[in-house]
């Protein structure tokens, strides 16, 4: 009997030993935006004040364009995901990119709601500081849901929509990337606060995408600082356990906004037979598919992904 109590006694003492390794180990504390901002607010990069919160957002391109583009980012993105297609829109357009609350370097709601409504509002709210009476919305998974409850707020502000892999509709994901698996586990979502493997967030950005070796060290670089921007992992856990999995499902059809759909045919996250489902539930809509992209296709090949909206945007309403 004493023996066990001596092995569990050990056994207790090497975990112990083995969660303190892995705490120094991966030890990752919140970064400040200041200590941020150097290398990923750099120009044309401002901060505006909309509910309190100081937003990160660029406004970029033909300045006197009555109809800006404005692209909303997804689940623990920033506005630099965009990059890609507004070095191409920009040229002939204006374009308008922010970082949502809970991401990048904008930061947490204070009032903690990370539900759809309180984005709608937000959304409107930076339109209405931008002076934007009417522009083209475009936004990838969740940000393809913040775009279409915006446009459903007030339908007579978007000319036009696009949704690149959007949410919407209740998930059947064929495979859930590790670090939004973790936010889900209360004890290791604690933990996470404080503790941020690089290597997870590599494996998870790899895991959107259709072809994995197009994932560089820079671009696991920004993922992983700007998760580590202060209040971010928090917010994300936040945001987690409010999301509202089938709230504007019955709405889709509701959509009579001219709308194009693009999909990534290897998008795992949120399969193709989404894309399908929008494109049957939106009167007039164009599903484009990229068999060969993911969850993110407008990041993993801008150049392609960008070439359908243009042709989309030269169109008549």
């Amino acid at each position: 009997m004493r023996s066990l109590t001596k092995i569990f006694a050990w056994l207790a003492a090497l975990i112990a030993l083995l969660m303190l390794l892995a705490l120094v180990a991966f030890w990752a504390p919140d970064r400040s935006v200041e200590s941020l901002k150097s290398r990923w607010a750099t120009a044309p990069s401002v901060f505006i004040e909309v509910e309190g919160l100081q937003v990160h957002m660029r406004d970029e391109g033909q300045r006197d364009d009555p109809v800006p583009i404005v692209l909303i980012h997804g689940t623990s993105a920033s506005l630099h995901t965009w990059d890609g297609w507004v070095a191409e829109l920009r040229k002939t357009r204006r374009v308008i990119r922010l970082d949502l609350p809970a991401f990048g370097l904008t930061g947490p709601f204070a009032d903690n709601d990370y539900t759809l409504l309180h984005y709608t509002r937000f959304m409107h709210a930076v339109l209405d500081k931008l002076g934007v009476q009417r522009c083209v919305l475009a936004g990838n998974s969740f940000g393809g849901q913040v775009a279409m409850v915006t446009l459903l707020a007030k339908p007579e502000r978007v000319e036009k929509l696009i949704l690149v892999d959007s949410s919407g509709y209740p998930l059947a994901p064929a495979s859930i990337p590790i670090g939004f698996r973790m936010v889900r586990m209360p004890v290791v979502s604690s933990l996470a606060q404080v503790m941020l493997p690089r290597r997870i967030v590599e494996d998870s950005t790899r895991n959107v995408y259709g072809d994995p070796t197009r994932v560089t060290p820079s671009l696991v670089d920004r993922y992983y600082e700007l998760t580590l921007r202060e209040g971010n992992r928090r917010a994300l856990g936040e945001r987690i356990k409010q999301i509202e999995i089938d709230a504007i499902t019955e709405r889709i059809p509701q959509i009579k906004t001219p709308t194009l759909i693009l999909w990534g045919g290897r998008d795992r996250l949120i399969p193709l037979e989404a894309g399908q489902r929008f494109a049957k539930d939106i009167s007039g809509s164009r599903l484009q598919v990229f068999e060969d992209l993911g969850h993110v296709p407008h990041e993993e090949d801008p150049a392609r992904t960008v070439a359908a909206v243009q042709a989309f945007l030269t169109t008549s309403p």
